[in-house]
């Protein structure tokens, strides 16, 4: 027999997905070297996608950008991870507003931005799409300026 609890939403998502904190975070906002924090913390979504961003930031062509997808997708796979760890189903709310979240948020970003550089359309549009359905406010925050 199943059961539901009384006042329940039965139409409601799954709840929101609150990761723990990324153990190089502390070290990114002091200003360590980046390369470093990804070899002391290659489980680090946020470094990877830190690696990445700074890459992209001096990218002078396309095998810088092809660099920088491959870092992104390195954050993604690593943030799915710990995503799935902590509860992930596949589908649901991972807040931008939770800091932790920001990490797994910026590498599926910085995915997207580098898919679209190297010409991978359909890659493109399916992290973008997949980073508004995780949070629209990191949508908004971190693609929100270009146009699909």
């Amino acid at each position: 027999m199943n059961s539901v609890t009384p006042g329940a939403d039965l139409m409601a998502g799954p709840p929101p997905t609150h990761l723990p904190e990324d153990p190089a975070a502390a070290e990114l906002v002091e200003g360590a070297d980046v390369m470093a924090v990804v070899r002391r913390h290659p489980e680090s979504p946020l470094a990877w996608a830190t690696l990445g961003m700074l890459l992209a930031d001096q990218a002078e062509d396309l095998d810088d950008m092809v660099t920088v997808y491959a870092y992104a997708r390195v954050g993604y796979h690593r943030s799915l991870d710990q995503l799935r760890r902590n509860g992930w189903k596949g589908h649901g709310p991972v807040p931008w507003e939770h800091e932790p979240n920001r990490g797994f948020l910026q590498a599926l970003a910085l995915l997207a931005l580098a898919a679209r550089q190297i010409g991978e359309t359909a890659e493109w549009e399916r992290c973008s799409q997949f980073l508004r359905d995780s949070s629209q406010t990191a949508y908004d925050e971190l693609l929100g300026d270009l146009e699909s």
